[in-house]
């Protein structure tokens, strides 16, 4: 036991905190803004406000698994994830004070403008348990998948290999994440049918790959420079302290 936890904090020690601060960041700032709802002007495409963090989270854990491997990048992300629920319950605490926010002093609807920013950071927790599952059952396929991937492609360092597994892996966790979630948390709790959940799951993931697409030159550079440096002696005993 003591061996796990000296290796755990080792393993924090040596990956770079700027990539863990993001991974943590996305994750939280993913479950805030699921509470809003984004107007496509399409019945068939249902988005919520978090697909402006979610692509960020999947090409960190890329970005880790491609530097150390599956099992550091689900650790890391089960960290994040820990870290998410340490908010969640500080956002609940918050919300249960009493006060009143500053957007709610509007004249006749202060008590019920207040109520609903309470509800919107308090959380609901079938809301926070089912993206909690949804996000600890994709992060595992994600990054052993985009291992795997990255296996058997012959040039492994090279952007094409980067973004291959990526997409591939992101696209299929993302599909696992959306969908984990409309069966345990839409079709529960809000009536969805079978069709709504695996529509919804589909076409999300596929707007949060385009994200990914986007910004993948920028996670293959940080992938490049994080292995340089893992191979800079000087560093590398400076990591080992």
């Amino acid at each position: 036991m003591k061996n796990a936890i000296s290796n755990y904090r080792r393993l924090l020690r040596t990956v770079p905190p700027m990539i863990v601060s993001l991974l943590i960041l996305s994750i939280v700032g993913m479950n805030l803004l699921a509470n809003k709802s984004i107007n496509t002007g399409l019945d068939w495409l249902a988005l919520d406000g978090g697909i402006l963090f979610s692509w960020l989270t999947f090409l960190s854990m890329d970005i880790l698994t491609h530097c150390y491997g599956p099992k550091t990048a689900t650790v890391l992300s089960l960290t994040a994830l820990a870290m998410n629920l340490l908010m969640a319950l500080i956002f609940f605490i918050a919300s249960r004070i009493p006060g009143h926010w500053g957007e709610s002093f509007v004249e006749g609807s202060e008590a019920v403008i207040n109520a609903a920013l309470d509800n919107t950071f308090g959380g609901t927790w079938f809301i926070i348990l089912g993206s909690s599952i949804a996000f600890a059952a994709s992060a595992v396929l994600n990054n052993f998948l985009n291992y795997g991937i990255g296996r058997l492609l012959k040039n492994e360092n090279s952007f094409g290999s980067f973004a291959l597994r990526s997409y591939v892996s992101t696209f299929l966790a993302q599909t696992a994440d959306n969908l984990i979630f409309a069966l345990l948390v839409s079709k529960l709790f809000f009536g969805w049918t079978l069709l709504q959940c695996f529509t919804c799951a589909l076409t999300g993931a596929v707007m949060e790959l385009l994200f990914e697409v986007l910004f993948s030159p920028f996670g293959y550079r940080l992938s490049r420079a994080i292995l340089k440096e893992r191979e800079n002696p000087v560093l590398r005993e400076a990591f080992a302290v």
